[in-house]
């Protein structure tokens, strides 16, 4: 069964049933010590980028936001039993060429990790995809804000949608993520780590 562990802030580290390990915009918290066999950064600001974080594998990949949208596509990847898909992510802070959003495939299961994003055009077609786990960021500064991503929320139709990213040089506002009213809302706290 994969295993996710949210580290705070905007960064978290997937782990699949056959060990793969996979960081997502490393920069905060706790839990790099296990070798990475992919790294994705979602775009280039200071608090998703930090590549050297994690201890890498031989074989580490990293894709970041420049390999996966390239001529206004956004590309598809393999890495190991992970399958990857970058979406659209964008809003006033961040624009549409510089960033993505991931649509990840483990053991069965599909996870969107949205990047730091408003409502996006692509959102409205993501419920067809049926994924189990959404992670959007609700921090009404540089991203949208709690009431913003539920009713994002309610365009994608997750089974479950975590709030992350709530607050600037904070791991995590429990304020902010109880203002996240959503159907399949979850709360996940820094060092927590789910079974998916």
């Amino acid at each position: 069964m994969a295993r996710l562990l949210y580290q705070g802030h905007g960064s978290l580290r997937l782990t699949s049933d056959g060990g793969t390990v996979v960081y997502i915009d490393p920069y905060a918290g706790d839990g790099y010590d296990k070798p990475a066999d992919l790294i994705l950064v979602t775009h280039q600001h200071h608090d998703h980028n930090k590549i050297d974080l994690p201890a890498h594998a031989n074989d580490c990949e990293i894709i970041q936001n420049m390999d996966a949208l390239g001529d206004g596509e956004y590309r598809k990847f393999t890495v190991k039993d992970i399958n990857i898909e970058a979406t659209e992510a964008y809003n006033m802070n961040h624009p549409k060429r510089e960033c993505v959003g991931y649509l990840v495939s483990v053991d069965g299961l599909l996870i969107y990790f949205a990047g730091d994003t408003a409502k996006t055009e692509q959102m409205k077609t993501l419920a067809d995809r049926q994924i189990d786990y959404a992670f959007l960021p609700i921090d009404g500064i540089f991203t949208m804000n709690a009431k913003a991503a539920a009713e994002c929320a309610r365009l994608i139709r997750a089974k479950h949608t975590v709030p992350i990213h709530m607050s600037p040089g904070k791991l995590f506002d429990l304020k902010k993520a109880e203002k996240f009213n959503a159907e399949g809302a979850m709360v996940v706290k820094p060092g927590e780590e789910i079974e998916l």
